[in-house]
Formats: structure tokens, C-alpha cells, sequence
């Protein structure tokens, strides 16, 4: 990004991108009984003093996050209460444009299948690297995975008890070892802000929302 902040700190339409993360699941009351935040210990002061700045009173609990994603998943686990038969959604604190629709999709499937994601399909050509050149892949088998990804939390919890793996990307990643995985449709306005374009877009996206 080549800001001069953290990604989840940089002004969306006037407010932190990770304020209108943390208002798309406030929204799902229903279906979100606790929100936890993982951030690192050196950034607490900070979301402080945004959520003064910008009166923030969406209850929220804030964690110390680990050295890698992992470790932060992790940790954010151990701050949830032990309750039989709970789902427990993990999102990228810069995804802000997750849409209610979106979160109760995810939520309902795990409720079935334990272990769920929110995808979509390539709209660009895939290729493969190879040895030489490279080859052609059927975009019509992959998906591009997005978050939320929903899961029955002991099940989460187990598969973190496990030794971090190498090849981790994302949570389906630990969990798929000991469950199938279920991919629900996402959406292509569910961006993860990773670009200064990311952020025009985002603030495009959102004014048509309002």
C-alpha cells in the first residue's frame, strides 16, 4: 500500500476501514453475539484514539495478535467463551464491503456443513507456471476465496491445537485436514484493501450502498 499507517487505520469516506469492517458484522446481530479484534499490542493506542475520535460504541473486545496470521487466529480463539454448537466467523479486518447477505449465507452453511467459505469465480483467464512456459487452467473449477470463512468453533479450535503449517493461507487451510470444505457463492464487491486502487474502489462501492 505504501501508506503511512496501517491498512485497517486509513480513511474510508472518513472513517477507518476498520470501523466500517467492524459495523458489517455489527449489523448481523442476530447471528453475531461477540466481536473480537486482533491487532497488534503496539496498534492498541491507536484504535483507542479512533474510537474516541469517531465515537465508536460497537462492543468489541481487542486481542494481542502473534508473529504470523496463524498465531493471531489463534489468540483471537482463546478470548471466545467455551459454548457447545457455536460458529465462529473469521474476516480480514480489511475487507469492509462484507455484505449482511454474505455473513448469513456463510453462517447458515456452517450450521450444516462446519466448515465454510465464501468464493468466487476468476473472471480473468488462469495459468499455470511450469518448468517451460506455462499452461492453461479451467477457471470454471477455481474460485477466489474471500472471507468470512464460518466454522463450528470446536472444530476451528481443534484444528489450531495442531502445528502450524507451512503452506497455511487462510483457515480453510488448517481446518481441511479434518473437515470438507464448503464453499458458498461470495462477491466480487468484497474487496480486501490491499492497493491505494483498492481504496477508490472501496469508496465507490460504499457510496452506492448509501
Amino acid at each position: 500500500m505504501g501508506a503511512d499507517r496501517p491498512k485497517q487505520f486509513l480513511e474510508l469516506l472518513g472513517e477507518p476501514v476498520l470501523l466500517h469492517t467492524l459495523r458489517r458484522f455489527a449489523e448481523v446481530a442476530l447471528r453475531v453475539e461477540q466481536l473480537v479484534v486482533v491487532l497488534p499490542a503496539d496498534q492498541f493506542a491507536v484504535w483507542q484514539q479512533l474510537c474516541a475520535q469517531h465515537q465508536i460504541r460497537i462492543p468489541h473486545a481487542v486481542v494481542a495478535g502473534g508473529e504470523t496470521r496463524w498465531a493471531s487466529v489463534r489468540k483471537g480463539l482463546a478470548a471466545l467463551p467455551r459454548q457447545p454448537h457455536a460458529l465462529v466467523a473469521v474476516h480480514d479486518g480489511v475487507r469492509p464491503l462484507a455484505s449482511a447477505e454474505i455473513i448469513e449465507r456463510a453462517f447458515t452453511a456452517a450450521e450444516t456443513y462446519k466448515a465454510v467459505v465464501v468464493a468466487v469465480t476468476p473472471k480473468d483467464s488462469v495459468r499455470n507456471l511450469a518448468q517451460r512456459g506455462s499452461y492453461a487452467l479451467n477457471r470454471a473449477r477455481l474460485r477466489l476465496v474471500q472471507t468470512p470463512q464460518c466454522f463450528d468453533l470446536d472444530l476451528l479450535r481443534r484444528a489450531y491445537q495442531l502445528p502450524e503449517l507451512p503452506a497455511f493461507t487462510d483457515d480453510a487451510s488448517v481446518v481441511e485436514d479434518l473437515c470438507p470444505i464448503h464453499i458458498v457463492e461470495g462477491d466480487y464487491r468484497n474487496l480486501k484493501i490491499t492497493t491505494p486502487e483498492d481504496l477508490i474502489v472501496a469508496e465507490a462501492l460504499l457510496r452506492s450502498l448509501r
